[in-house]
Parts: C-alpha cells; sequence; structure tokens
C-alpha cells in the first residue's frame, strides 16, 4: 500500500507541470485531486507517528488538525478567488463526511470479522456534546435571517462574527477539558501498541513537506474549480460538499480507518468526531475571520438543506456511540447514509 502512495506522488509534478502548461482547467482539477491523496496520506502517516508518542486525546487532537490542513489551506484559497459559496459548501461536506463517510468506513473496516470493538462511551460522548454546540451555532443564523427579513448583510456579518469567536473561546474550553482536566476519559478502553518506525524528525520533517506541497497544489486546485463547474454543470454546492470535503479529508480517511484495523476505536473516534467539532468550531470560524481579511466576507448563514444533513449526521452518531460499542453494520449504516446524502446534493439544484 506504501509503494502505491508512493506511486501517486508522480502526480504532484504532473499538476504542477500541467497547470504552467496551460493544460484543461478540467484536466487539471482532476489531477490537482488525485494528487492531494497521497500528500494527504503522508501527513496521516506523520501525525500518527507522531500521535504514537503521546495518549489518544493529543494523538486525536494532532490527527484532527494536520488532517484538517489541506481543508483549511484549500478554503482560504477559495475564499481568496471569491469562491465562498465553495467555502461554506466544504464546510457541510467536511462535517457530515467526518462523522458518515470517515467515520463508517473505520468502524466497517475495524469491525469486520470482530464481534465488537469497544471504546471509551464517556469519552466519545463528550465529543457528541461538542458537535451538538456547534450544530446550534450553526443553526441560529439561518433562524435568524428567516426569522429577520430584511436584514442587512452587514448585521449578519457581525452575528457571524461574533458567534465565530465564541466558537473558538469553547474550542479552547474542549481542549482544556480533554487535554487537562478531564485527560483520563481519553484513555485507550483496549491498548494496541504503536511502536514509530520514524524518528521524531522525520515524522516533523515529512509533515512540514506535505503540508507545503498540499498548499501549492490547492491553489492550483480552486483555480480550476469554475471551469469544471462549467464544463460538468455541476453545482458549486455539489463540488464543496463531495469534491472539495473529500480531497481535504484525506488524512483522516487514511488515518481512521488505520487505526481502526488496529483495534484503536478510541482513537479512530477522536479523529473522525474530533475532525468533525474541530472543522465547525475552528476552521469555519477561521475562515469567517480571515474572509474579511480578504475581501469577500464569508456568513455563517447554511442553506437548510445543508443544516439538515449536519443535523442528522450529528443525531445519527450520538445514537451509535452510546453503548462504548461499535460493530461492522453500523458502520455499514454509516456510509449507506452518506451516499443518501451525497446523491441528494448532486441531484439538489
Amino acid at each position: 500500500m506504501d509503494t502505491f502512495f508512493k506511486i501517486l506522488l508522480v502526480f504532484v509534478p504532473l499538476t504542477i507541470g500541467a497547470e504552467f502548461a496551460g493544460v484543461s482547467p478540467v484536466l487539471v482539477f482532476f489531477l490537482a485531486a488525485v494528487s492531494i491523496i497521497p500528500l494527504a496520506k503522508f501527513i496521516g502517516e506523520a501525525t500518527e507517528e507522531l500521535s504514537s508518542r503521546t495518549n489518544p486525546a493529543i494523538g486525536g487532537l494532532l490527527n484532527a488538525t494536520f488532517g484538517n490542513a489541506p481543508e483549511l489551506i484549500i478554503g482560504l484559497f477559495a475564499l481568496n478567488a471569491g469562491l465562498v459559496e465553495v467555502v461554506k459548501a466544504s464546510i457541510t461536506g467536511s462535517i457530515v463526511g467526518n462523522l458518515l463517510l470517515v467515520l463508517g468506513g473505520a468502524m466497517f473496516a475495524g469491525g469486520w470479522g470482530k464481534d465488537k470493538q469497544n471504546f471509551n462511551r464517556t469519552g466519545a460522548l463528550a465529543g457528541g456534546s461538542t458537535l451538538f454546540l456547534a450544530v446550534i451555532a450553526l443553526v441560529v443564523p439561518a433562524i435568524f435571517v428567516i426569522t429577520a427579513p430584511g436584514v442587512g448583510d452587514q448585521t449578519v456579518e457581525n452575528l457571524s462574527v461574533f458567534v465565530s469567536l465564541a466558537l473558538l473561546l469553547m474550542y479552547g474550553a474542549s481542549l482544556i477539558f480533554s487535554l487537562h482536566t478531564h485527560k483520563h476519559l481519553y484513555v485507550e478502553s483496549e491498548v494496541a501498541k504503536f511502536e514509530p518506525k520514524w524518528s521524531l524528525a522525520k515524522s516533523i520533517g515529512v509533515l512540514l513537506v506535505a503540508t507545503l506541497a498540499v498548499a501549492w497544489v490547492s491553489e492550483i486546485l480552486v483555480g480550476s474549480i469554475e471551469p469544471l463547474v462549467a464544463s460538468f454543470g455541476w453545482t458549486q454546492l455539489f463540488v464543496g460538499v463531495i469534491f472539495v470535503a473529500i480531497i481535504g479529508n484525506a488524512a483522516e480517511h487514511y488515518s481512521a480507518i488505520t487505526v481502526a484495523l488496529k483495534n484503536r476505536m478510541d482513537l479512530a473516534l477522536g479523529i473522525t468526531i474530533g475532525s468533525a467539532a474541530q472543522i465547525a468550531m475552528f476552521a469555519a470560524p477561521v475562515l469567517v475571520l480571515a474572509s474579511l481579511a480578504l475581501g469577500h466576507p464569508m456568513n455563517l448563514v447554511f442553506n437548510l438543506f445543508e443544516l439538515v444533513s449536519i443535523v442528522v449526521s450529528v443525531l445519527i452518531v450520538n445514537m451509535i456511540v452510546q453503548d462504548g460499542e461499535s460493530n461492522w453494520l453500523e458502520g455499514a449504516q454509516l456510509l449507506a447514509a452518506y451516499v443518501i446524502v451525497a446523491l441528494a446534493f448532486f441531484f439538489h439544484p
């Protein structure tokens, strides 16, 4: 598998070369999308190496943070290009994708051939409650606009900024909870010792180089989104929710499934639920604040279909983690839910 990802690295220079050669933007988009996959894999592997030297809480935070780095970078370039709707759609797609696609894949792969896999129920529910707060923060601006027709754009923008600041404060509080005051809740229930294969210097070096490469390729990818939309007739909503989100979350896909196969479900949940919460409570607020500096203000008013998809995803995950154990069927159910949501976004006008 490592050889396969190393072969895919050839798409990185191909993408850069195609961009400079003036190749069709549609081809450039797909080349860039493929090239981000191996880079995200090495980001995931480097963070797993680093997290093996810590506890599951810090490990999950590292994987979620650097796993979300590609998407945050793509979001910043997209904002700079004025593609605000793509950025908002990618936020929706990341939350839904992490909770349904990535966690579903981890539970299915890790649970196949096993009776069940156990994890710390209290820690998982704490992550779920954080997601509920994020949902409230994303729903309130939309309800405000619906119930206050005619309200000015500046008022909506101000509300989004204040909500973003509140989310950042609560995200900081959740880090204090998981890393300091209640770190005992994030001790793995079934310890599966992972011995690091890389040195600390190599892990950090690979992480930095891969992240910088993702930044370069992301700029190229964003520049080809509008021609792609025009050529295929896809909506910016579909491209953001499905393509940009999946590409940006490639590291979480790899990391969560890998650790689930090693029976480390506490870490898999930390990556997936932690990543979804981090997108809502850190990446989204940062993008809102950054949009002001970039001259393309973005608010937190999502359309009704996006909000329903997020709420349903959070509810189903909270139901599944209630008992502190998972199996392959629950993973299959999450995957089926993702397919249904993805098809709906495809057909959505």
